[in-house]
């Protein structure tokens, strides 16, 4: 901590600090001898954000700022330009490190306590111990209403990362295909107008309308083949294509095996046309398949589109001031879907949901704010753990599912199945227990220490890095539960993390 020589120390600057302001003199002068005068310069710290709470510092002269890091920002959490007493909080909620950091904004002139000096203080003026703890109330929900604030904007950034993330896909493949549409859907016409020229017959015709209608009612259902199959299969219809003398065989090959036409359902054609307008109905046929299969690609690219949006939209703009009846299922899933880019860098998702769950009366968007702050500490215990184990593992780790999968399984067999399993896996679980309907939510990650367990709830309180988490995350949780009249609970071992939360509700 840089300073300058500090000017004496009088009972009239502590004075000026509200809760000493009718102290007799004698103790004035008492806590004036037991501490530790500092001058600050403008820029300097009191002290840094993670050290050991174990001073408290009044502020005789100067404007000073409590900051708290977050990521690469550094957050205001209060501005003191008044005589106050400052870092009171840590040592009395018994945090052995400070939260924030006390930057002096302008030279400030500070009485530095020690843990002792204070405590001991407290002890003989009972009308300043009262103050205080008033204070320190007062300053704790103020810096968890802002820190609830920043949690929700953290939360609505996630949101907004992950929407962006998910949508880049079904929007990337949406426009490939618009722009695949435009050179195809030219070449389609012309295949028309020239087979419209030719001299068909009106049963050729009709032959042809209903060949086109079947082959695109076969794409709907293309057989799933390995890549040894469709090879095979396209060498064989290219053999056919050069058979019969059709340019750039090859290429009609593919697209017919992957709508699932095979060369006895080609052998029709000309059989009833003839080799006179072969290539041109085979070509046409291909540009058919290929407009289909890009309009089906459309259809699912926007669908998903509307999907994520769908998912946002239920996250985020309930009314928190109406109750209503919930599908907790339904909640569940768009906090998945919104999570999806976080699960695919390789968790695997195991839904065992409950038929016939019945829905809850609740805040739809508070009880997300649940599944949100529990399932994303699940995927970050699972990909921590198994990132360890495969630096560990290096060339021997298998290779990771990247997509969430529905397995039916028994929930007794939860324990089994997660301690047997070699990559990140959450289990998701309902049912009916009486008046309750039960969420599980586990997975094989990290797992919580026991000495950890009792204050996971506590404001503030996380395990996480300077600057990775608030520690608001499963307290805003755990208010929330108990404010539907709900329960949280979870047991925890490495491998094996269970939080069990409970709504009521006529099962």
């Amino acid at each position: 901590m840089l300073s300058l020589k500090p000017a004496p120390v009088t009972t009239d600057l502590l004075r000026r600090v509200p809760v000493f302001a009718h102290l007799p003199e004698a103790k004035l002068e008492w806590m004036i001898a037991q501490g530790k005068a500092v001058k600050i310069p403008s820029g300097g710290l009191l002290r840094a954000e993670g050290d050991l709470a174990n001073c408290v510092f009044v502020l005789l002269e100067g404007t000073c700022r409590m900051i708290q890091r977050s990521g690469n920002q550094d957050i205001l959490l209060v501005q003191h330009d008044r005589p106050t007493l400052i870092g009171e909080v840590p040592l009395l909620m018994g945090v052995p490190r400070f939260w924030a950091s006390g930057r002096a904004v302008t030279v400030c002139h500070v009485l530095e306590l020690d843990a002792d000096t204070f405590w001991q203080f407290m002890g003989l003026c009972p009308t300043v111990a009262k103050s205080v703890l008033q204070t320190m109330i007062s300053r704790i929900q103020e810096v968890q209403v802002l820190a609830q604030h920043r949690e929700r904007l953290i939360s609505l950034g996630t949101l907004a990362a992950g929407l962006a993330h998910e949508l880049n896909n079904p929007a990337s493949a949406a426009r490939r295909a618009a722009r695949e549409l435009r050179k195809v859907f030219p070449l389609m016409q012309t295949q028309t107008l020239k087979i419209t020229h030719q001299c068909l017959t009106d049963d050729q015709r009709e032959f042809l309308t209903n060949l086109q209608q079947e082959a695109i009612a076969r794409t709907q259902n293309p057989p799933l083949l390995d890549p040894m199959a469709q090879s095979d299969r396209e060498d064989q219809l290219t053999d056919w294509m050069d058979e019969h003398d059709i340019q750039n065989g090859w290429q009609l090959a593919s697209t017919f095996v992957s709508a699932g036409l095979e060369k006895e359902w080609l052998d029709q054609i000309p059989t009833r046309l003839g080799e006179t307008c072969l290539q041109e109905s085979l070509t046409w046929l291909d540009a058919t398949l290929n407009v289909v299969g890009l309009l089906n690609t459309l259809g699912h690219s926007t669908g998903r589109i509307h999907q994520l949006v769908g998912a946002v939209q239920d996250y985020s703009t309930i009314d928190p001031d109406d109750l209503q009846l919930v599908d907790v299922h339904k909640g569940l899933e768009s906090t998945l879907t919104i999570l999806g880019h976080k699960l695919k860098r390789g968790v695997t998702v195991i839904r065992d949901y409950a038929e016939d769950l019945p829905l809850v009366m609740s805040h739809e968007a508070e009880l997300e704010q649940v599944w949100m702050n529990v399932i994303d500490n699940a995927i970050a215990a699972t990909l921590e753990r198994f990132s360890q184990k495969s630096s560990s593992t290096a060339s021997s780790t298998p290779a990771l599912h990247t997509n969430p999968v529905m397995i039916p399984t028994g929930w007794q067999n939860r324990v089994t199945h997660l301690s047997a399993t070699n990559q990140p896996t959450l289990w998701i679980h309902t049912r009916c227990e009486a008046n309750w309907v039960l969420v599980e939510i586990a997975d094989n990650g990290t797992g919580i220490p026991p000495e950890v367990q009792p204050h996971i709830y506590e404001p503030f309180f996380t395990t996480k890095g300077v600057g990775k988490g608030t520690g608001l995350g499963l307290n805003t949780s755990y208010k929330i539960v108990k404010r539907h009249g709900g329960d949280i609970r979870v047991t925890s071992q490495p491998g094996d993390t269970c939080f069990q939360i409970r709504f009521p509700s006529q099962c």
